[in-house]
């Protein structure tokens, strides 16, 4: 394949952030007086930002622009204590990154998690500098599945969009490669699974991080 570099989706594909984003909102629930979620509820709640994760969270009878503001700030504050309790690298992640490091594979991560928090999860769990290019939700910028975030960073990596990998574990994800003519990979193991790639139109689904390098 004529494929160069990839881009990499964080919460779901590169990390499990499922059990703290989880407990971030269903405090904020909580403290409200509201009934909270299982975690698997959260599954389909993240992966259109912030603020989509707070409406599809709280009750319906309370979707007031301003209360949806007032439980997006404390949800900030509380993960801002939380966001590494419980998050971790998928088996396999650490690995993957190091071959394709190796093999001088250029590597960027895009995120509709704010960018400040990418830019501070990134660092903390991937110390070793293996992306040229960390991008996050800038304020009022446009977020997955709107391609314009992708095309820049793919950009800025010094690739043209037919010779990226997209890799991501949710239909935000595959929208957002297959809007930017980018190959649109499908992280099975991530938070929504093998039919919802496909049914979004996945390119191909691996199983495994360590497939990875069957790409390359």
């Amino acid at each position: 394949m004529s494929n160069k570099g990839i881009i990499f989706d964080l919460d779901g594909t590169l990390l499990n952030t499922l059990q703290d984003l989880a407990d971030t909102v269903n405090s904020v629930l909580k403290g409200r007086g509201w009934s909270t979620h299982p975690v698997d509820a959260y599954r389909n709640f993240v992966g259109d930002g912030l603020t989509m994760l707070i409406r599809r969270a709280v009750p319906e009878d309370v979707q007031d622009q301003s209360v949806i503001n007032e439980c997006i700030l404390a949800a900030r504050e509380e993960y801002s204590r939380r966001w590494a309790n419980r998050t971790a690298p998928y088996p396999g992640v650490l690995e993957a990154l190091e071959e394709l490091a190796r093999n001088e594979i250029p590597m960027a991560v895009l995120s509709n998690k704010p960018h400040e928090a990418t830019l501070h999860t990134v660092g903390h769990f991937f110390p070793d500098g293996y992306f040229q290019v960390v991008q996050g939700a800038l304020p009022n910028g446009a977020v997955k599945p709107d391609p314009e975030p992708a095309l820049e960073v793919a950009a800025r990596m010094g690739l043209k969009p037919d010779q990226v990998y997209f890799l991501g574990d949710s239909n935000v994800d595959m929208y957002t490669a297959l809007r930017a003519k980018m190959t649109a990979l499908g992280a099975a193991w991530g938070f929504r699974g093998r039919e919802e790639l496909l049914q979004a139109g996945a390119h191909y689904i691996l199983e495994s991080p360590q497939e990875l390098s069957e790409y390359f």
